[in-house]
């Protein structure tokens, strides 16, 4: 299967319409204090790498990476069930591990909830561990993220 990456610059339709499939999917496992994903806005401001998979042509996962001063942190990783097992999400975790390589950062982290058991098992399968809260997650109210799962991975 042909798949494709490309770096989006600005929210496009399909951008937008696989985000709200990726809310859909988190809204009913977690409180909205709990959910912690960058907006749509922020997802294209300067420092934010997002990036749009293509599955024989047609959009068929999302995800984004940020790259900060200590560290890059995935944002928004998404892939279509139609599309999962097909290497989709892999071809996305790596053109962020690229991304992050380029901006002279070693650590790719990521918080996603216990409850994405396909997604954390993808990540461990991938290089990923456990690690504890970072950046502002680690000043969040244990509320917020106790039901977070915190992973990192050296590049």
């Amino acid at each position: 299967m042909t798949i494709t990456i490309e770096k989006v610059e600005n929210p496009t339709n399909e951008v937008r319409s696989l985000l709200l499939e990726l809310d859909r999917d988190l809204t009913g496992s977690y409180s909205d204090d709990q959910q912690h994903a960058l907006s749509l806005e922020d997802l294209f401001q300067p420092g934010v790498h997002f990036f749009l998979a293509r599955l024989k042509g047609a959009a068929a996962g999302c995800g984004g990476v940020a790259i900060y001063d200590e560290y890059a942190e995935m944002k928004r990783m998404y892939s279509q069930p139609s599309a999962r097992g097909s290497g989709v999400a892999l071809a996305l975790l790596n053109e962020m591990e690229t991304a992050t390589r380029h901006a002279g950062i070693a650590y790719l982290r990521l918080e996603t909830g216990v409850y994405q058991h396909a997604a954390i098992k993808f990540y461990e399968r991938n290089g990923f561990r456990s690690c504890g809260p970072f950046g502002p997650y680690a000043a969040m109210r244990t509320h917020a993220i106790e039901l977070s799962a915190f992973y990192e991975k050296s590049l």
